[in-house]
This record gives structure tokens, C-alpha cells and sequence, in this order.
């Protein structure tokens, strides 16, 4: 399954490089692939035309998943991935749009992805350009007063083409995300500015299709529940794996857990 492939593509590349943030790229990668196998317009061997659907990563951090997934779906060769976050690599940590093809926007300070999609798509809106704009929040993210911003003016321009999805694993670098900041009505805050929202599983790929697949008279908002570590039992829920890498041993077991080395 694409998925799993995905994900041990995720392991092997944090483990090769001794990296970190294989946590919030694991508790993604079901979004991903609903959306680059199911749902984006999109041609890898045409990465550029115009009328494209365009996906923007805006906790950057995550990027292991995203290289994996373009890996996945054609984008550029699996090889690649092996110069992910290493000296002399070319895939770096933070995403960087102009290292592959299919990243549309660099990122790692969070906060500005939204703001950025939004632009797309009053660009987009402005040349008739039927593209459709997804961005993918985490919910840590959700603290910056920059989404918050770019959540009202979605809503004052009734923009119907384009598409949040909030990655709500529950933690972020220091803790428990509704320890820090409680958002445990992340729906409601969505809702109440005007987003057409929806709440679901973020590992269940056929309510995701089907969600992100539903007529928009305006901005919508997926709050997506996920679990941090997703797929690998050991790091599941586990804050630690927000910056650790696997050893040797944990990496065979994260390996075979997904089905194979």
C-alpha cells in the first residue's frame, strides 16, 4: 500500500540521517496520501502547468513525508531520498521549493503557510485558474495569531478553492497542544469564522476522500485527528519522538511493524 510504503520510507530516511520530527511525519502521511493519490489534479511528469491543484506543507518540519510521498507518487526518484538532511544532500530538513519538483512552497516558520495559500488562490480566482488550494496545518501551528488572520480574510473574499486540513495529533514541541494552549474546540473555532468544517478520522482514507471530495461554497477546514508516530507502536502518542531518532534496534522494529525492511 502506498501508505506503508510512505512510512517506511519516512523511517528509513530519519534513521539514515539521524534526524528528527519522524513523529509529525508519520501522523500525515494517511492525508497525503488520500490527496496525491485520490484527490490532487496534479501530473508529475508536468509539475508546473498552470491549472494544477497545489498543496503547501506548512509545518515544514514534516518534510520526510512529503519528499516520500513525491517519491511515491513519481516526482522524483526514490534515490533521492536517500540525500535527505545530510551533508552534501539535496533534500533539505525544512522544505525548500526549489529542491525538487512538486514542493510549491519553502518552509519551517510556522504560521505563514495559510496566508501563503490563500494568495494562490486569490491569484488563482483572478485568472479564472480552476486550481484548487490544500494547505495542511499542525495544530501546535493553530497558536500563531497569523493563522487566525488568514482564517478572516478567507471568509470575507468567500474563497471556495481552497481547502485547510489541521494535523490534530494532540502535541507539540513542549507538551500536550491543549496543555499549552487549549484548543479542544478546534471545530467551533473553525466554525465560528465562517469555514465550512468538518471533523474526522485522519488515518480513515475513505472519509478523508470523501470530505475532501464534498462541493465548497466557501473555505473549508478539515479537522483531521490523528496520532503522532502513526503505524508505529513504540512511538505512537510518545512526545519524545517529536525529536528523536531510531537506533539501530528501533528501526529494524519500526520496519517490520510497517510490514517489511
Amino acid at each position: 500500500m502506498n501508505n506503508q510504503n510512505i512510512r517506511k520510507s519516512i523511517i528509513h530516511m530519519v534513521h539514515y540521517s539521524k534526524s528528527s520530527h519522524v513523529g509529525t511525519c508519520l501522523s500525515i502521511v494517511d492525508i497525503l496520501t488520500v490527496l496525491y493519490f485520490s484527490v490532487l489534479n496534479i501530473d508529475p511528469q508536468r509539475p508546473s502547468k498552470k491549472d494544477r491543484d497545489r498543496f503547501i506543507l506548512s509545518k515544514g518540519h514534516g518534510s520526510a513525508a512529503l519528499y516520500a510521498t513525491l517519491a511515491e507518487r513519481g516526482f522524483f526518484p526514490k534515490a533521492y531520498l536517500d540525500k535527505y538532511y545530510i551533508d552534501g544532500g539535496i533534500l533539505p530538513g525544512h522544505l525548500d521549493m526549489e529542491a525538487v519538483p512538486g514542493i510549491e512552497t519553502s518552509a519551517g516558520s510556522l504560521g505563514h503557510g495559510l496566508s501563503i495559500g490563500i494568495g494562490m488562490a486569490i491569484a488563482n480566482k483572478q485568472s479564472n485558474n480552476p486550481g484548487h488550494i490544500y494547505v495542511l496545518l499542525g495544530d501546535g501551528e493553530c497558536n500563531e495569531g497569523s493563522v487566525w488572520e488568514a482564517v478572516m480574510l478567507a471568509t470575507t473574499l468567500k474563497l471556495n478553492n481552497i481547502t485547510v486540513i489541521i494535523d490534530y495529533n494532540k502535541l507539540q514541541s513542549f507538551g500536550r497542544t491543549n496543555e499549552v494552549i487549549n484548543q479542544e474546540n478546534m471545530a467551533d473555532r473553525w466554525s465560528a469564522f465562517g469555514w465550512q468544517t468538518y471533523e474526522v478520522d485522519g488515518h480513515n482514507m475513505e472519509e478523508l476522500e470523501l470530505i475532501f471530495n464534498l462541493e465548497q461554497t466557501g473555505p473549508k477546514a478539515v479537522i483531521a485527528h490523528t496520532t503522532k508516530g502513526k503505524g508505529v507502536s513504540y512511538m505512537e502518542d510518545k512526545l519524545e519522538w517529536h525529536y528523536k531518532s531510531p537506533n539501530d534496534e528501533q528501526y529494524i522494529t519500526a520496519m517490520r511493524e510497517l510490514g517489511g525492511m
